[in-house]
């Protein structure tokens, strides 16, 4: 065995040989992979083979959308056959609201490039002749789509990765893991590796695997039953016909999917009470291992099963299967940088393994030796979750994705599994005055506010006969359901545009504890953070600047708002939902010779921003800093006191109405939230959630990471170029990148867009932008101004479209409308009631 490599991928399921393949692909033949077993023993051998293009998540989809295709040139190129049969999938709906799921996500696949077509009951039952379509609304079909022999996959892989240079060593397990200097050696009982890197893809040892390291890594795997009965004599009798399979179906309001089998049928299910398992990991003999079936557990599934496919009650069981996949909290697996450590990378947490192993490999392989990926990974990055997923929180959100693979996936829905996790001290204040909360990174945030007494009308709760019938917002702890689930405008609407309204006409108050924040002080921070942001920093003391992190390739890694409040002496805050990716990159960034010094410190403080026309009179009742607008400029901050409290103001915010951001020691929030309540009334101050905050942000052409901003589009094609100064005097990460992108000419352009003609849905994000037929770009984020009473998208075209005044049509439900390009920030565009 080789004691030095390149690289050593840990794990020989299909994610794992995929990761070895494409990085021999890549050139980086001195790379080996360890199995502690056989290849495929773990999950890979027991797994259904299914090839599901169907994805509402940007990140996944590519992957997904790469795998199907690459599968069918692995098999030309090894000359190994990978048991691939294209046979189309096709999922029922049998509600207008999974009709719409249907009909948003084929919007999206059109932009990249994924087909689908739409069937009607009679199509399907044209090429699912043993389906029962009564009751159906229609279907959606991928005609690529089907399903794969894993071994046979994995196997084509292993032969590729050798083909190319790479080795593999089987039955050697991996006792340990240490970092030497910049690289890793990695034990095993057959003797150590040293390397530059190390991948895990360790499936269900993803937890086992983290502990050699010290991480907590989000991963826990939850078993999956599947039934594969003896054959059926129609489908003999139609293969003996030389008639067609009649490819996978998916009943998604069953929760179910069946496709033939040997003859037979195979029918896999997503039901509740399935079981997290290998809590701690499996035995360190476990081998090809299966859990003891739970048939009753699946009966309601089975019933619905037969009632769509009676004969599968005409065939008897020949074997059921009961293995675990790995989950993450969200499903998604985690494919990139392992967060704190340098060289070590994560390729776990698959619970579409099958599917997603070829893209995964490939983008991984991208990232490792490239330095960047070539899609945006954001939502499979592995630092979307923070250290509050850990083992009591991943039993509760990982039994919870799983029984959620075949719910509807609404834009708005909020999960409630381990919640309330992360609350800020004025949450019960929030809840008190009629908050409905959403999560993000573990936090409680209010959504939007429902009148006290508000409920919803019986009639909207539930989505039809149908086994997955849910469509509305956990009730409350008084039994009230007050939110109905919707990819159209739902119930919730007029709420928010009465937030937007008190915002822009009186004064509200928001609560955005969750911002990630961090301090950077030291003798080199000025000349640090001027390498790391494209923007100059601020100079002045009590300046605030909108600083972003490029990624080297020149598209956007990160933005921060910088806030100087000292010489040498930083206070940074981002995104909520970006706190460990953002304290990663600047930490593994730190000069190493302590120049520089880092602290997080998002959880020591609270932020409450108080936002309208009335917000400059209400805080200065309760301070005694003067807040006109000759001492207290935009883009500024000071510390101030509100009554007896202590905060730093910033003339701030994201909805683009006079305001200021009140940053202040978390321990002191519930004394300044009643301050600012009792002080706002003679103002009829209310509160606002996210949802109105949003619909403000677009009015503004405010961007959002990973939506507008991405590693995919340089600085330039996001529109962010008063923020961008080639010209500073210090070097900054992706700045050459950057020039070279400008120079070979931009393919896309910001734009922000009036959508005409519509009356009951809004642009989500991920619609195709169309003229003439041709799609000529995409929506990246959408909704209702309440301000300037239009439908609105911010989105990314060819830069010739890019002129105001220029028509589009933008796809939305299936139904195209015209768009029209528009001045950027069409509420106050030249900012006069901000900087009011």
């Amino acid at each position: 065995m080789k004691t030095q490599a390149k690289a050593v991928v840990i794990g020989g399921g299909v994610v794992g040989v995929s990761t070895l393949y494409h990085l021999a692909r890549k050139g980086w033949t001195d790379s080996v992979l360890l199995e502690r077993k056989e290849l495929t023993s773990g999950s890979t051998w027991h797994a259904a083979g299914l090839l599901p293009l169907f994805n509402m998540s940007y990140s996944v989809g590519k992957l997904h959308q790469y795998s199907v295709k690459f599968y069918q040139e692995l098999e030309q190129e090894t000359g190994l056959a990978v048991g691939f049969s294209q046979v189309s999938n096709i999922r029922l709906a049998c509600t207008e609201d999974r009709m719409d799921e249907y009909k948003y996500y084929a919007g999206v696949g059109k932009t990249v490039g994924v087909e689908t077509k739409f069937l009607t009951p009679k199509q399907v039952k044209e090429i699912w002749p043993m389906c029962n379509t009564e009751g159906l609304a229609g279907a959606i079909q991928h005609p690529e789509d089907g399903y794969i022999q894993p071994n046979d996959l994995t196997t084509a892989l292993a032969k590729g990765a050798r083909n190319r240079g790479a080795e593999i060593y089987r039955h050697t397990s991996v006792t340990g893991i240490e970092k030497r200097g910049d690289g890793w050696r990695v034990k095993t009982e057959k003797g150590d590796i040293s390397c530059e890197h190390v991948i895990a893809c360790t499936g269900n040892f993803a937890r086992k695997t983290g502990q050699m390291v010290g991480l907590d890594i989000p991963v826990m795997p939850v078993q999956h039953q599947y039934i594969v009965t003896e054959a059926h004599p129609d489908i003999l009798a139609r293969k003996a016909h030389g008639l067609p399979e009649q490819g996978v179906l998916r009943e998604s309001d069953a929760g179910y999917y069946l496709r033939e089998e040997a003859g037979g049928l195979l029918l896999g299910i997503y039901e509740c009470g399935a079981p997290c398992c290998y809590v701690d990991g499996p035995a360190p003999d476990c081998e090809n291992e299966l859990f003891q079936e739970d048939l009753d557990r699946l009966m309601p599934h089975i019933e619905a099963c037969i009632s769509r496919v009676p004969a599968f009650a005409e065939v008897g069981v020949k074997q059921a299967y009961n293995g675990a996949i790995a989950y993450t909290p969200d499903g998604n697996p985690i494919v990139g940088p392992a967060w704190g450590l340098r060289n070590f990378w994560l390729n776990e947490g698959h619970s579409f393994g099958i599917t997603a192993a070829g893209g995964a490999g490939w983008q991984l392989a991208e990232w490792i030796v490239d330095g960047e990926p070539t899609v945006d990974m954001m939502g499979v990055d592995p630092r979307r979750f923070g250290p509050y997923a850990a083992r009591g929180y991943l039993r509760e959100k990982n039994e919870e994705a799983y029984r959620n693979v075949f719910t509807n996936h609404f834009p708005d829905e909020e999960r409630a599994a381990a919640t309330p996790l992360k609350t800020a001290p004025c949450y019960d204040r929030m809840k008190a005055l009629g908050a409905v909360f959403g999560h993000i990174y573990g936090w409680e945030r209010p959504n939007w506010f429902a009148p006290l007494d508000y409920e919803l009308p019986a009639d909207e709760v539930g989505s039809g006969d149908v086994l997955l019938n849910k469509n509305t917002s956990p009730p409350l702890e008084d039994g009230r359901i007050v939110e109905r689930y919707s990819f159209r405008r739902s119930n919730y609407f007029s709420y928010v545009g009465q937030e937007c309204k008190q915002v822009q006409e009186k004064v509200g108050l928001l609560d955005m504890s969750a911002f990630s924040k961090f301090r950077v002080t030291g003798p080199c921070a000025e000349v640090w953070l001027e390498s790391l942001v494209c923007n100059r920093i601020p100079k002045g003391i009590g300046r605030i600047g909108l600083c972003h992190m490029l990624s080297r390739n020149g598209g956007v890694r990160a933005e921060f708002t910088i806030y100087k409040t000292a010489n040498n002496h930083y206070y940074v805050v981002s995104a909520g939902a970006m706190e460990r990716h953002d304290w990663d990159y600047l930490l593994k960034n730190k000069p190493a010779d302590g120049s520089v010094e880092l602290q997080k410190i998002t959880t020591q403080f609270g932020v409450l921003v108080i936002a309208g026309p009335k917000s400059r009179a209400l805080l200065q009742k309760l301070t005694d800093t003067d807040l006109s607008d000759e001492t207290f400029k935009w883009l500024t901050g000071k510390p101030i006191n509100v009554g007896a409290a202590s905060a730093n103001a910033l003339r701030v915010n994201f909805v683009g109405e006079l305001g200021f951001e009140l940053h202040h020691p978390m321990e002191m929030q519930n004394y300044i939230f009643d301050a600012v309540m009792a002080a706002g009334e003679e103002f009829e101050i209310k509160p606002f959630g996210i949802r109105a905050m949003d619909s403000m942000r677009l009015e503004k052409s405010y961007r959002l990471i990973p939506r507008e901003m991405s590693i995919e589009y340089s600085a330039f094609e996001s529109g962010l170029d008063r923020f961008i100064r080639l010209d500073k005097e210090n070097d900054f990460i992706g700045r050459q990148a950057l020039i070279d992108w400008q120079n070979r000419g931009a393919k896309n352009a910001f734009v922000t867009l009036q959508v005409d003609d519509i009356t009951d849905a809004d642009a989500r994000g991920s619609e195709g932008l169309y003229k003439g037929g041709e799609l000529v770009g995409r929506a990246t984020s959408g909704g209702y101004g309440f301000r300037v009473e239009k439908s609105l998208a911010l989105g990314l075209v060819k830069p010739e479209l890019a002129t105001i005044g220029t028509t589009l049509e933008i796809e939305i439900l299936g139904k195209r409308h015209d768009a029209t390009v528009i001045e950027e920030s069409p509420y106050d565009a030249e900012n006069i009631v901000l900087r009011s």
